[in-house]
């Protein structure tokens, strides 16, 4: 390793990001920056290229772009509204019944169209209002709107799921899936008993229980939506179709039902798509470049030096897996998820896997602490999201964050130190 080359890859990075050029280009320019010292100039672009350009030729890519027109179908097609009133006549009647609704929504909602920006914006959109109405403090459900979003990147369907199985070489997408839904859970009802005791001590109120009737007839109009779960995860877990066939399935299902909804008509598909396609190409540029970077990083043998360093520090896996934390979460404040998946992903992975821990269970862990990174300043995108929704300033929202980062944070380390957490569930559909 070339400290020389290493030192112009992170500080020509940190330049770029102060300067506030887009993450993308940034990395772009980085590892050009980085191989320039390398070898010609001729050379150095051509290869960059030729490393983005391979690293798009990938049929599993593809269900993202599907996954996300997915989800911009979603957002116009009526989903949120029906998911919150079967939540309300869930756990309305409960203690803090609206930040459950909340909770439970974003859950939903997330896990469906696979986006955490799109469930802070939907449901946000909605309950911050409905919470504000009741008496309900405007920070606490701006920060309950945030924290719950993240849950719909661990719940399947979902895109970095799919972009950590391509960093990882491989990992079986199936499996991944599978494996997110008790940490995910886990995470919403984590985050239910913090908004209990909260509402507890405020005295919010409560809505009045439900009718049978009145609940079964919100059921039914929520369940087309909530069968896209089924459809979509039980395909693939059944064999039916792969990821990539199931994301086109959910574009199709979900378009199908903003029409019977009569939410979506014919003149709102070529917004749809023009959304689509602007959110496709910043994700599949960030993927193209990240990966162009990871391959310059792993040309200065950076991955390999970085595994050397810390297992040096010690051989213990408690240890190890504390600082690897910690890097993560570090890492979440400033990077946005895709890449640093794509980045980091090489440079742990081989950690992990030499100290026994299964790929499937360390992605889980990866996604879980960049989550918590979506949520924090300056780059957390689902922070700026919720806030924007709710019309309230960063600062305003800080203080009741704290306790709900800190129950995300123990559930991290949970699933961290408890592997069969994660695992349980791929093992009884025998995906690992």
């Amino acid at each position: 390793m070339n400290l020389v080359e290493v030192l112009i890859l992170v500080t020509s990075f940190l330049i770029f990001l102060s300067l506030r050029v887009p993450i993308a280009y940034a990395i772009g320019l980085a590892a050009l920056f980085t191989l320039l010292s390398a070898m010609p100039f001729l050379p150095s672009v051509t290869t960059l290229a030729q490393r983005m350009a391979t690293s798009l030729d990938s049929f599993t890519l593809s269900a993202i772009p599907f996954f996300i027109l997915a989800g911009q179908i979603m957002n116009r097609g009526g989903i949120a509204v029906r998911l919150i009133n079967f939540a309300k006549a869930i756990v309305g009647p409960l203690p803090g019944g609206l930040a459950f609704v909340n909770i439970i929504s974003c859950m939903l909602f997330g896990a469906i169209s696979g986006s955490a920006v799109a469930a802070a914006s939907a449901i946000g959109g909605f309950m911050n209002p409905m919470m504000e109405k009741d008496g309900y403090d405007k920070s606490f459900s701006a920060a309950v709107n945030i924290t719950s979003a993240t849950t719909g990147l661990i719940i399947p369907p979902s895109n970095v799921l799919i972009v950590y199985s391509l960093a990882s070489g491989g990992v079986s997408i199936a499996a991944l899936f599978i494996a997110g839904y008790v940490p995910g859970l886990l995470i919403g009802l984590a985050l239910m008993i913090v908004a209990l005791i909260y509402s507890i001590i405020k005295k919010y109120p409560t809505d009045k229980l439900v009718s049978f009737r009145e609940f079964f007839k919100r059921f039914i109009a929520a369940l087309p939506s909530l069968m896209l779960l089924v459809v979509v995860i039980g395909g693939i877990v059944a064999g039916i179709f792969t990821a990539t066939e199931a994301s086109a399935i959910a574009v199709i299902y979900t378009l199908v039902l903003g029409f019977l909804y009569k939410e979506i008509t014919v003149k709102d598909i070529s917004p749809i798509l023009l959304e689509t396609v602007k959110t496709s190409a910043i994700v599949l540029l960030l993927i193209a470049t990240s990966i162009a970077m990871s391959w310059v990083m792993s040309y200065e043998n950076i991955p390999q030096e970085i595994s050397n360093t810390l297992l040096s520090i010690s051989d213990n896996p408690i240890v190890i897996l504390i600082i690897i934390n910690l890097i993560l979460l570090f890492v979440g404040v400033f990077m946005d998820m895709t890449p640093a998946v794509l980045i980091f992903t090489p440079i742990f992975l081989p950690i992990v896997t030499e100290l026994g821990m299964d790929p499937i269970h360390f992605g889980i862990i990866m996604i879980m602490n960049l989550c918590i990174g979506l949520c924090t300043p300056p780059v957390g995108s689902v922070l700026f999201v919720g806030c924007s929704v709710a019309d309230l300033k960063i600062q305003q929202v800080i203080k009741p964050l704290l306790p709900l980062f800190l129950v995300m944070i123990a559930i991290l380390l949970l699933i961290t130190y408890f592997p069969e957490l994660t695992l349980w569930l791929p093992r009884q559909f025998d995906l690992i």
